[in-house]
């Protein structure tokens, strides 16, 4: 695709999204499907909360339209998606019942085996026998998805950790424009597109939150495209992209699960969360992440011929710099460093 292709292809996912996203506020105003402020909120007047109603089904049309341009017809591919979906339906059907945690992590766990069916390798790289791969992408997999939908706690924060994602997946398949790169670069740049439609809406102060049914199917496809990229062999790339998640999330589950707290509840203790307690605005912290994730798409990518597990390293520091900066700096109008 030529350079007016890729972007006509952003700009209708950019636009898509924005002008769907508008409708979709639209409609939560008026049956008054608000996000309420509790003791556990970061936020503190009522809030519209669905915009994945816009997210989702965008991101189902892209990754369908990308299976179709590139000629995929595994019906392990087709299954993924149509599970993708499936899990913004019980979401939605969450956000506005609040459905118990087992229906929602046995449904997650049934979704992502049948998504396993869509990796085309195995991602451990054979170091491990086919059918224990698969069990622990099972297992990492609902972290993500999860994980993903515990940080989607501030403006704009999952906007740009998925959009920051996307455009490191699409650089990937500038560099390395193999066939089985391309696709997930199509993927990786409509994800960025659709995402700087979205927080044209959910950037500080968000006008309308994406909810579990947005936060929960964007984790499972980007889930499914960072296990794809570790399974054709850029492991690195597919671990350093999304570390900062990783990271903040795992991080803070210990630090739970070690003070036999109920983990799965919802909670401020994400080092976000400590940021903007702290005095730091929800802009300020977004844009906190968006610079790190811009470093850690550099440190996948520099030009210098270093082994994986240094680049590895360099992001870890990269997030614990940005970590360090959450818990240190100085708020506006504060004193002292």
């Amino acid at each position: 695709m030529t350079f007016a292709g890729l972007a006509t292809f952003s700009s209708i996912f950019l636009i898509g999204a924005m002008l769907l996203t508008w409708a979709v506020l639209i409609y939560l105003r008026r049956k008054a499907i608000l996000d309420m402020p509790n003791h556990r909120s970061s936020h503190a007047v009522p809030t519209p909360r669905g915009g994945g109603l816009a997210v989702t089904p965008l991101l189902i049309v892209l990754v369908a339209g990308v299976f179709i341009y590139a000629g995929v017809r595994d019906i392990g591919h087709w299954l993924m998606l149509a599970a993708g979906a499936g899990l913004g339906i019980l979401s939605w059907l969450d956000d506005r019942h609040d459905l118990s945690a087992a229906i929602r992590f046995a449904c997650q766990f049934v979704a992502v085996i049948v998504g396993v069916f869509a990796l085309d390798q195995p991602v451990l790289g054979g170091i491990v026998p086919v059918w224990l791969d698969h069990v622990v992408v099972v297992f990492a997999w609902v972290w993500f998805i999860n994980l993903f939908n515990f940080m989607d706690g501030i403006d704009g924060i999952s906007g740009v950790e998925a959009g920051s994602i996307g455009l490191g997946i699409f650089i990937l398949a500038l560099f390395i424009p193999l066939p089985e790169f391309i696709g997930l670069g199509y993927i990786g740049l409509g994800v960025m597109s659709i995402m700087a439609g979205f927080l044209i809406w959910n950037w500080h102060p968000a006008r309308l939150f994406l909810g579990d049914v947005g936060s929960i199917p964007l984790g499972f496809i980007l889930g499914w495209v960072l296990l794809e990229t570790a399974s054709q062999g850029a492991w690195a790339v597919a671990l350093i992209l999304p570390s900062y998640y990783l990271f903040d999330a795992t991080i803070t589950l210990i630090k739970r699960a070690l003070r036999r707290e109920k983990v799965w509840q919802a909670h401020r203790e994400h080092f976000y969360q400590l940021a903007t307690q702290r005095g730091l605005s929800h802009a300020t912290v977004s844009a906190m992440i968006a610079i790190a994730n811009l470093a850690l798409i550099a440190v996948c990518f520099v030009e210098v011929d270093i082994p994986n597990w240094v680049r590895v390293v360099a992001a870890l520091v990269v997030v614990l710099a940005l970590v360090g900066m959450m818990l240190r700096m100085p708020a506006k109008g504060s004193r002292g460093a």
